[in-house]
């Protein structure tokens, strides 16, 4: 039975669709499009292609496949080249349709090259991993990494459509679902506290009973906040909100070379850095700062850091972030647990600490 709920955005609503498999209504979609004569063409990587090999032939048999390779690095200036070059040798005009189908790294990535060429066309996101699911194919954010640092160039363009197949799941390395449990706990800690207080109860996994309610409560969670800012406007609460971990998330793939920690891993320590930094500020308690990292720990991810990354740099990385202003830094932090809120202003020294007591040296 196929479930769905909307993004609603004026023009730009659309759909997510939620199922076990969805392969026979992603190829009648892919053949309606067709129809109407618009040129489609599929961004993956290798590990999709790998695994998910029968489904690929059947729904994109007749359709061009870029295949990237798998990683954080393809999400670069020369990967979006490589989207572009594809597009173009592939005829695709206005009326064309992109499709990503991986990960984050395939949605950022597609959905900038569809935001891109020809000043912009319709993309849509089939997410294949539970990160993807539950965060990056929804919204419309999307975007590159530079060399000094993450996301720092990209676009707000929203798919036309995302289809969850709960199914592929079952493929996906342990490691990586660990990864997107981090942006689930996320959700729990920053605007559903009794998410959290499941997760801590219970740890979810990829065969638990609860795992499609979980993901489509996260989708709900997130589409209710793009709804009410939808390009990162508000000046408190909205959209920002959404990056509760990120800021240390971010600076640490970025000192650490992107590839070492997966996301949502970095995401892991990132939420145990801004409880501490959040314990600092008064707001929380020490038993709530162990409280997140039990549920972080639970889940498989790392709760600080697996080899010490020079406090220097972190706080370089930090300065860059997208969400300070005036130079003053500002880190999203939990007044309590399932409420979050932009702080600006925060001394150095708090973070610093904060760093220090993941690992940094």
């Amino acid at each position: 039975m196929v479930d769905s709920l909307k993004v609603n955005l004026g023009d730009r609503s659309y759909p997510i669709y939620f199922g076990e498999n969805l392969s026979g209504q992603i190829l009648d979609h892919v053949n309606k499009l067709t129809r109407e004569g618009r040129k489609v063409a599929v961004i993956t990587d290798e590990h999709v292609e790998r695994t998910q090999k029968a489904f690929v032939d059947t729904v994109f048999n007749a359709v061009p496949l870029l295949v990237l390779p798998s990683g954080e690095n393809s999400k670069s200036i020369e990967g979006l080249s490589q989207c572009l070059d594809f597009l173009s040798l592939n005829k695709l005009d206005r009326g064309g349709v992109v499709i990503a189908l991986g990960g984050g790294v395939v949605g950022d990535l597609a959905g900038f090259a569809a935001a891109s060429y020809l000043r912009g066309v319709d993309f849509i996101q089939i997410p294949t991993t539970l990160l993807s699911m539950v965060d990056s194919s929804v919204g419309g954010k999307t975007g590159i990494n530079l060399k000094s640092g993450k996301n720092l160039v990209g676009a707000f363009h929203q798919p036309r459509a995302v289809f969850i197949s709960t199914g592929i799941l079952s493929t996906l390395p342990k490691r990586e679902f660990a990864a997107g449990m981090a942006e689930v706990i996320k959700y729990g800690l920053l605007a559903d506290k009794s998410l959290f207080e499941q997760l801590h109860k219970t740890a979810v996994g990829p065969e638990s009973s609860s795992l499609s309610d979980v993901i489509k409560r996260c989708c709900q969670s997130k589409a209710s906040i793009v709804e009410q800012d939808e390009r990162e406007l508000a000046e408190k609460g909205g959209r920002a909100l959404l990056n509760l971990g990120h800021t240390f998330a971010h600076a640490i793939e970025n000192v650490s070379g992107y590839g070492t920690y997966l996301h949502g891993e970095a995401v892991g320590i990132g939420l145990c850095a801004a409880a501490r930094l959040s314990e600092k500020l008064g707001y929380l308690s020490k038993k709530d700062v162990s409280c997140i990292e039990a549920v972080v720990k639970s889940h498989g991810l790392p709760t600080t850091l697996t080899t010490a990354l020079a406090l220097d740099d972190l706080m370089q990385a930090t300065t860059r972030d997208k969400k300070n202003k005036a130079g003053s830094l500002r880190f999203i932090v939990l007044k309590a647990i399932g409420t979050a809120e932009i702080q600006a202003g925060v001394a150095t020294a708090l973070a610093e600490a904060s760093f220090r007591e993941i690992g940094a040296r």
